[in-house]
Order: structure tokens, then C-alpha cells, then sequence
């Protein structure tokens, strides 16, 4: 066996060790399987409790495939599949566990690479963290999108269609029989969300990072040529390993501001944001929340998706895909940073095309001029929040109304629709207590439903301030990601229904026009605080005890770096 291989630790030599480790492993194997070939993990996400990659073990057998023909070892490996629509209180919850799992079981392997198969929201952002940490040769096959429903004749995008048309449920113009019985026809296939939610956000960027093989990532889920891809990506793996090509050289600072001019030019999810900012904190590289706005604020908006455009992800894919959004940004974009393949990034555009205008626009014909994640400050968001003015109202982005302020999620709910709420179009909806400490894992709940008694006016979007997330998927005027939260002692704890707030987008500025010594004297509520996370055990104490706050990427302290993949002991 290679004497350099990582996997000779494990299986090389003539004692009893290394016997144990051959001979279990022995279940129809030949002995050549131990004679330095690369042994490729296949860290598979698949669930029929995560139904976005319930498709994957098939998936998985085209990567086998893959890793045969290119002369190695392939070993599927089950990790933890974390179902965005399913899992409570909220998937990000357990974003930091899946990473930190996955990473322990990559080191503790006989393996030499690995093929990351993802899809749903946190699947992909968690499997890219694990192996930034445990510093193996990987590649990414992400899952893909499933394909456009249809109701009524018109197309339904997952998500961003249930956000709308429960609203129309609410507001009286939509029966709720009609409402259910669009429900069997919006998730029409496998695969993922097909609008530009995180879960197509996150595939995207991890192409633009450079760590799935480029054109790949937009494939719709049932779409042949996404085992076509998968079968690649496993010749691939045994490659990288050929050529010691890891995470820690391949992601540079380069390659996240990339994948940020990315996000700006396919109005991506703001959950990019975090968990870019988690993967560059295992990884050592300078990222901070100022580089999203500093990067991707002029950064035109191309792609004339779902939530903040029209089209789906299938459209997406046939119109071009990624590589032909960001041909048209070649010019922002890093020359220098690699992809998997060994060549940059910029190097696999020339032969890009847009094949439907309408979906993806040229340069000279954007959807926005300037439509990247802007990074907000000031007296309620010391340090930063964020908003998508792709998926927000022009006419909000210069805004001063009176705060309503609701104390948890279980407040809002209970209110939101009372007849006699007081509250008008130019209200300010303050959701507090659902950061990382506080909910606890920073759920999506920031797009908080307009109050009944406006939608029934035709209002359909207000200023929104959140200390949590909202769905990739969802829309309008909402301030995001406010740190530090309510529960780590934010000044959005401090305010009260009535005070006066100001956004300005433009000025990145988020304000409350009270005198700055009124505000520091005020203490949080009681109401507010007894809602907070307190957790007397299991990984919520541990989250609660040492999650980082938003603009740090909500990873857990202790996880932030890299130790490698190196394994001092044996286990015999």
C-alpha cells in the first residue's frame, strides 16, 4: 500500500491492527481495494426526513461509479441530514452539530477524500464547513432543484408562493380550498426549492468558491445530467487526492469575495451571508460582514428569479446557469481563484452563453443596478444587520415609522391579526428574541405576516426589524441578522412599541430618534426575557453556551479554525 496514502495508516503492514482494519472492511472487497488506491467517503445527506435529498442515495451510486473507474475505493457515509421544512425549533440549530459531526467522522475514517453530497438549506453549508475543519481533498454534488409546479396554468415556486399565497389566504382573495389544493401541485419532482431560496443560493455559491465542478450546480435534480455530474465528481475525488488539492489551498480570500459577487448578481439568499462568514471562520480567511457590502452592493442583479423576479430554477438552468451570470461579471471577479478542476474559475466562463434573456440579462440590461446585500449600522445594530433590496419595496428603503414591537414569536402570533391592533401601513414591525442565544439557532421567522387588518387594505409590505432569519425563499422590506440580538444584550431589546424608527438604506443606517441616554436607561422586559432559550442540557445548552453572534457567522466558538485531519492514536 502507498506509504503515503492516509488511509496506509489504517490498512498498511502485517499486524494486528492493520489485519482488523483489512479484514472487517473485507465484505466482498478484493485485497487489491487495499493497495494504495484512494478511498473516497461519499458524506451523504440523504433522508426520507429531509425530502429535498431523499433523491441522493441514487446519487451516490453515480459517484461510486465514478471513484471505480478512476481506480479508487468508494464508501458511502451516511451524516446528518437536517430537513429544512420539518426539523424544530429550526434547522440552523443544528447547522454547527452536522458540520462538526461530519468533520469528526471524515478524521476518524481510513479515507484520503471526499465526494459532499447536499442539497436543503444547511446540508451543503455544513458539509463545506466540516471539510474546511478536517482539511481533506472534497468536491460538492449539490442535489439540485426540482422542477416548476403549475396550478391554475401559472407556475408556483416553492416557498416564495406559499409566503404569498397564504397572505392572500389571510387578506380574504384567496379561498382556503383553493389554497390546499395548490399544495399537491407545488412540489412537482426530487430535489430542492426551484426558487432562488438557500438551498439554490448555497449550490451556487459553492460553485462560485470553486468546489463543484463549474456548470454543475444549477442541474435540476431529476435532470439525467445531474448523474452525469455526480459520476464526474467521483473521478474527480480520486484526482484531487492525486493531487493533494485541499479546501485550505483551494479557498481563498479570492474565492469568497467571488462567491459574494456571485450572490449579489443571482439575488441569492441573505443566509448565504452566515454561513459563507462560518466556512471562511474554519478556514482562517479574513471575511467579514463590511466585504458583503464592500463586495457585492454595486454588483448588478442578473437573474430574474423567484423571490426577487419571476422565473424558476429550471428556467435558470436552461437559460444558462450560474457560469453565464457571472461571464457577464468576469470583470469583478478574482482571475486568480481555483475551482476543483485546478484551473480559476475564470477560466471555465469563455465558453458561457445566455440562452434566454428574459431569465438571465445581459450586463447593459440589469433587473437593478445595484441590488447586493447592504450592510445596515447604528443605535439598533451596533454590530451590523442586514437587508436584500432585491427582494424589498424601493418606496420602503427610506423609512421612519412608529415601532411595534412584539417580545417572541408566541406575541406576534397571538397578535398579529387582533382587529384592534394598534398599527398602520407606515408601522415598523419589530421582531425581537430570535438570535442564535435567544430562540435558540436564529430561526426564519423574520418575514413576519403583515397584520390582517392591513392586508385586507391591499398592504403587502412593511418595514420588518428581526434579530433571526428569514427563508431564502421569502420577500420584502425586512432588516435581518440584527447583532448583537436581543438575548446577548442588543439595544433591540430595548425598544418599545411607539418609538420612533429610521432605515435608511442608502445612509446603511438603522436608528431609534430617541436621546441616546433615555435608551441606555431603559431594561429589557420581562416578557421579553422569559421567552429567551434556556436550556439545562444536550447540544441546545451547549449552542447556547458558545454560538457566536450573526455577523461572525452563528458558529460556535470553539469550532472556529481547522485541526486537520490528522488522528494520533489507534483504536486497538
Amino acid at each position: 500500500m502507498t506509504a503515503g496514502r492516509r488511509s496506509a495508516q489504517w490498512y498498511a503492514g502485517t499486524d494486528r491492527n492493520a489485519y482488523i482494519h483489512r479484514a472487517w472492511m473485507r465484505r466482498g472487497l478484493p485485497s487489491h481495494a487495499f493497495d494504495g488506491r484512494p478511498h473516497i467517503a461519499i458524506a451523504n445527506t440523504a433522508s426520507d426526513l429531509t425530502p429535498c435529498n431523499s433523491h441522493l442515495g441514487e446519487v451516490a451510486e453515480s459517484v461510486k461509479r465514478g471513484v471505480w473507474e478512476a481506480g479508487g475505493v468508494p464508501m458511502n457515509l451516511p451524516v446528518v441530514s437536517l430537513g429544512e421544512t420539518l426539523v424544530r425549533p429550526t434547522a440552523m440549530l443544528w447547522r454547527n452539530m452536522a458540520a462538526m459531526a461530519t468533520e469528526e467522522m471524515l478524521r476518524a475514517n481510513p479515507i484520503d477524500g471526499v465526494v459532499l453530497l447536499g442539497g436543503c438549506d444547511k446540508t451543503i453549508p455544513s458539509l463545506l464547513m466540516a471539510a474546511a475543519s478536517v482539511d481533506l481533498p472534497a468536491v460538492v454534488v449539490p442535489g439540485g432543484p426540482m422542477l416548476t409546479g403549475t396550478f391554475r396554468g401559472a407556475q408556483l415556486g416553492c416557498g416564495t408562493d406559499v409566503w404569498r399565497l397564504s397572505e392572500e389566504v389571510r387578506a380574504g382573495t384567496l379561498s382556503e380550498q383553493a389554497f390546499l389544493r395548490s399544495e399537491s401541485s407545488m412540489i412537482r419532482s426530487r430535489g430542492h426549492c426551484n426558487t432562488m431560496g438557500t438551498a439554490s443560493t448555497m449550490a451556487c455559491v459553492a460553485e462560485a468558491l470553486g468546489t463543484t465542478i463549474p456548470g454543475t450546480a444549477c442541474t435540476p435534480a431529476p435532470d439525467s445530467r445531474l448523474l452525469e455530474g455526480a459520476h464526474e465528481a467521483g473521478r474527480l475525488a480520486v484526482e484531487l487526492v492525486e493531487r493533494d488539492l485541499r479546501p485550505s489551498t483551494l479557498l481563498t480570500r479570492g474565492s469568497f469575495l467571488n462567491a459574494i459577487v456571485a450572490l449579489a448578481a443571482i439575488g441569492g439568499s441573505t443566509n448565504a451571508v452566515v454561513h459563507l462568514l462560518a466556512i471562511a471562520g474554519r478556514l482562517g480567511v479574513e471575511l467579514s460582514l463590511d466585504d458583503f457590502d464592500r463586495t457585492g452592493a454595486g454588483v448588478p442583479l442578473l437573474a430574474d428569479l423567484q423571490p426577487a423576479g419571476r422565473h424558476l430554477m429550471e428556467d435558470f438552468h436552461r437559460a444558462g446557469g450560474l457560469l453565464a451570470v457571472l461571464r457577464e461579471v468576469r470583470d469583478l471577479l478574482d482571475p486568480d481563484a481555483l475551482t476543483v478542476t485546478g484551473r480559476p474559475l475564470a477560466d471555465h466562463l469563455d465558453d458561457a452563453g445566455i440562452w434566454d434573456q428574459t431569465v438571465i440579462r445581459p450586463r447593459d440590461q440589469p433587473l437593478r443596478e445595484a441590488a447586493g446585500i447592504a450592510v445596515l449600522y447604528g443605535d439598533l445594530a451596533p454590530s451590523g444587520a442586514v437587508i436584500k433590496p432585491a427582494a424589498a419595496s424601493p418606496e420602503l428603503m427610506r423609512h421612519r415609522g412608529r415601532a411595534l414591537v412584539f417580545d417572541s414569536v408566541e406575541d406576534m402570533r397571538a397578535r398579529i391579526d387582533d382587529p384592534d391592533l394598534d398599527v398602520d401601513p407606515s408601522s415598523v414591525l419589530v421582531l425581537r428574541g430570535c438570535g442564535p442565544k435567544g430562540y435558540p439557532g436564529m430561526p426564519e421567522v423574520a418575514n413576519v405576516p403583515l397584520p390582517a387588518r392591513l392586508l385586507e387594505r391591499g398592504v403587502r409590505d412593511m418595514v420588518r426589524i428581526c434579530d433571526g432569519r428569514m427563508s431564502g425563499t421569502a420577500y420584502g422590506t425586512v432588516v435581518l441578522h440584527v447583532a448583537p440580538e436581543a438575548a446577548a444584550g442588543g439595544p433591540l431589546g430595548l425598544v418599545r412599541t411607539g418609538d420612533p424608527i429610521i432605515l435608511d438604506v442608502e445612509a446603511r443606517r438603522l436608528d431609534i430618534d430617541i436621546p441616546p441616554r433615555d435608551l441606555a436607561g431603559r431594561r429589557p422586559s420581562d416578557a421579553m426575557r422569559a421567552a429567551f432559550a434556556a436550556p439545562s442540557r444536550g447540544w441546545e445548552r451547549l449552542y447556547v453556551d458558545h454560538v457566536m453572534q450573526a455577523h461572525r457567522g452563528a458558529d460556535l466558538d470553539f469550532l472556529v479554525g481547522s485541526s486537520g485531519d490528522a488522528v494520533a492514536r489507534e483504536s486497538h
